[in-house]
């Protein structure tokens, strides 16, 4: 069993975290509307969220597995809470003089099929981008950072999308639709992520620096539920 996460102190984790979630929940209020964007059709949240995974990369290259599943979860558990409040405010009788019910039940009223089909997405997109980040990371000890990013990122966004898109709209959408939202949104997150690897670089070299951490998950714990454990060496 993997020793608990070594206590340390670190200048930016925080600012990070905080990044991370705030990205996520903007993205989930904005996915409420579906945009033509050029050549894509996509949900509004996607201009923003492939930022999370770019802070997914940077949490996972420079603190570790462990470090990154801590703040997995409190994206998780703020997405959570908003989307709940959301349901809650909407279901509570409107004042008598407010005529907006209906302008808020189409932007906020998330049901609880879109809640369901966000988080589960989420989750399982983050945490697989996450693990093979990790792995890949000392499989080659520590080289191409770009294929790492990529590599991950292809398939934590596949997962991540036609997961949201299936469980979110099957039996809603035509199956046209579906596939084009699916594909616009694939191609626009993981062209972001390529587009933005050399800001990527140049944040997780900063931050190494300046955290004094380069770390390695050879002896991590990756169950994604193990919150308690970690790794143990560098």
């Amino acid at each position: 069993m993997a020793n608990p996460i070594p206590r340390r102190g670190f200048r930016h984790l925080d600012t990070i975290t905080a990044l991370f979630v705030t990205v996520l929940l903007i993205s989930n209020v904005a996915s409420t509307k579906i945009v033509d964007f050029g050549f894509f059709t996509f949900d509004g949240g996607t201009l923003l969220f492939p930022l999370s995974y770019i802070f997914g990369d940077i949490l996972t290259e420079v603190y570790g597995y462990a470090r990154s599943r801590k703040v997995i979860w409190t994206g998780f558990m703020a997405a959570l809470i908003m989307s709940v409040t959301f349901i809650v405010v909407g279901a509570l009788p409107a004042a008598t003089d407010w005529p907006y019910q209906e302008a808020y039940d189409q932007i906020l009223g998330l049901t609880p099929r879109i809640v369901m089909a966000s988080l589960i997405a989420y989750m399982v997109g983050e945490f697989s981008n996450s693990f093979i980040l990790a792995k890949l990371k000392v499989a080659t000890r520590g080289r191409q950072l770009w294929m790492r990013t990529i590599s991950s990122t292809l398939v934590g966004q596949v997962l991540d999308t036609g997961l949201f898109i299936a469980i979110a709209f099957w039996g809603l959408f035509p199956p046209g639709l579906m596939v084009t939202l699916i594909l616009s949104n694939y191609v626009f997150k993981c062209g972001v992520e390529i587009f933005f690897t050399p800001i990527t670089y140049v944040l997780t070299h900063w931050l190494k620096r300046q955290e004094n951490e380069d770390f390695y998950d050879r002896h991590t714990n990756f169950n994604p539920f193990h919150l308690l454990a970690g790794p143990t060496s560098r």
